[in-house]
């Protein structure tokens, strides 16, 4: 076992104070190897504090028995060149993860291993939370909930649903599922001639009928596979968890106020090694949803709204397709022959294609690290000081995206909830193809 050296926690706490500045030209780059819950804000060990250490990135030391090292390494925009920290709930940790990246050529790694008993104890070393953590949970937090005891942070008794998401296809609940979790098809919320919201009536039926009130707390997944757009007819049919972002958007939209989404879904839940169940539960439906809905209308907007935005300073419209689709060299859809973007909205760049987010997702399926996505947005131009509406092609990408800035508690954002569907359906709204000068130097950043 090669010897690391320790940090101490006066030490680490100057590095942090001192770097960036002309007297430290050479920055540290602080990596924390705990769970991804634990750098959003969980405290998982009973540490007084949540979150990380300010400016460390997140690389749990158990990706590393099956992640693509190169691929995450080049994501994070770690490498050898730069003297590395390494810190988790333990110093073996600490010292498995240090080993590990000694093998792959980093000679300089050091290691903090007083992070419980002197950082998080001590409220004037900074940590840094995902704004709104609680309502990403993980899931130990959901087995929790299920087996009948209190999770952190929930206090709604046994007045909460667990929702399985699926697209018309039911078989996809029946084949597992997470114990006590009821089917919800995304058709009940979505309208499928538009793939818009439903009508607020038809939303509170929907809503009722799945035992849904507004002060319900609702937890959502689905689950991920991978379509493959050319060969499936029905792609959306394996984009589960996908469309659970989806539904909690319209649910938050209608007035749930308690919404927690699964991070990673089904599969993160699978990973750790819970039980699944292929028992079907029955919802329990209740009478009224309680308030009118919409009680939040400002997170959907429609096409009146959507050009007053584009013609308006300080509001974007931010584009979440693939790149092939925003020049317009595919539709993205079977079902939408028209092929471009909207002129004037921001590139958003979701990944591959139209039922894929690999740009706002960790390789397991979490959603990934929220500064990772922060700064990619702010070098398209998207920043939480604007007034913003995610769109994609018919709202379900447009919906994750969404989700990643409402975590991150930026204060005035929406979702075009027509899309390039409902836009380019109207003979009459203008159409841009090909690469927009605005966004070409961004692409060449991020190797489009």
């Amino acid at each position: 076992m090669m010897p690391f050296k320790e940090i101490s926690t006066r030490d680490l706490f100057e590095i942090i104070e001192h770097s960036g500045k002309p007297e430290v030209p050479i920055a540290h780059t602080i990596l924390d190897i705990r769970p991804v819950a634990a750098y959003n804000g969980w405290p998982l060990k009973g540490e007084p504090r949540g979150g990380h250490i300010s400016g460390a990135k997140s690389l749990p030391l158990s990706w590393t028995t099956y992640m693509d090292w190169v691929e995450v390494l080049e994501e994070k925009k770690i490498t050898p060149g730069r003297p590395l920290i390494v810190y988790g709930y333990s110093r073996k940790e600490g010292i498995e993860m240090a080993e590990k990246l000694n093998d792959l050529g980093f000679s300089d790694v050091s290691i903090y291993s007083r992070f419980v008993e002197e950082w998080a104890s001590d409220s004037t070393r900074p940590l840094e939370q995902l704004p709104r953590y609680r309502n990403l949970v993980y899931p130990e937090w959901v087995n929790q909930l299920i087996q009948g005891e209190q999770p952190p942070h929930f206090e709604n008794g046994n007045n909460y649903v667990i929702c399985h998401s699926h697209y018309d296809h039911i078989e996809d609940y029946h084949k597992e599922h997470i114990p006590g979790a009821i089917p919800v098809d995304t058709n009940s919320l979505e309208s499928t001639d538009t793939w818009n919201r439903r009508s607020p009536g038809e939303l509170e039926a929907a809503l009722c009928k799945l035992g849904i009130r507004h002060d319900t707390t609702v937890v959502i997944y689905g689950r991920f596979s991978a379509p493959v757009y050319d060969q499936d007819p029905f792609p959306g049919k394996s984009a589960g968890h996908l469309g659970a972002l989806r539904c909690a958007a319209i649910m938050l939209y209608a007035g749930v106020k308690d919404i927690r989404i699964l991070n990673g879904g089904l599969t993160c839940w699978e990973t750790e090694g819970y039980e699944l169940s292929r028992e079907p539960f029955e919802p329990k439906p209740v009478e009224e949803f309680g308030v009118e809905i919409p009680a939040r209308p400002d997170i959907m907007i429609d096409v009146p709204e959507a050009k007053q935005m584009l013609a308006a300073k300080n509001s974007e419209l931010v584009s979440i397709r693939s790149w092939e689709e925003f020049i317009g060299n595919r539709s993205g859809y079977h079902y939408i022959e028209k092929r471009g973007r909207i002129p004037g909205a921001l590139f958003g760049n979701c990944g591959s294609d139209a039922y894929h987010m690999e740009n706002y997702r960790n390789f397991d399926h979490t959603m990934r690290e929220y500064q990772e996505v922060a700064s990619t947005w702010r070098e398209g131009g998207i920043t939480p000081d604007k007034r913003l509406a995610f769109y994609c092609g018919t709202g379900w990408r447009g919906s994750e995206a969404f989700w990643n800035a409402w975590l991150m508690g930026w204060p005035s954002i929406s979702i075009y909830d027509g899309g390039w569907f409902e836009w380019c359906s109207d003979p009459d709204n203008p159409i841009e193809t090909g690469m927009p000068e605005s966004a070409a130097s961004f692409a060449k950043s991020v190797g489009l």
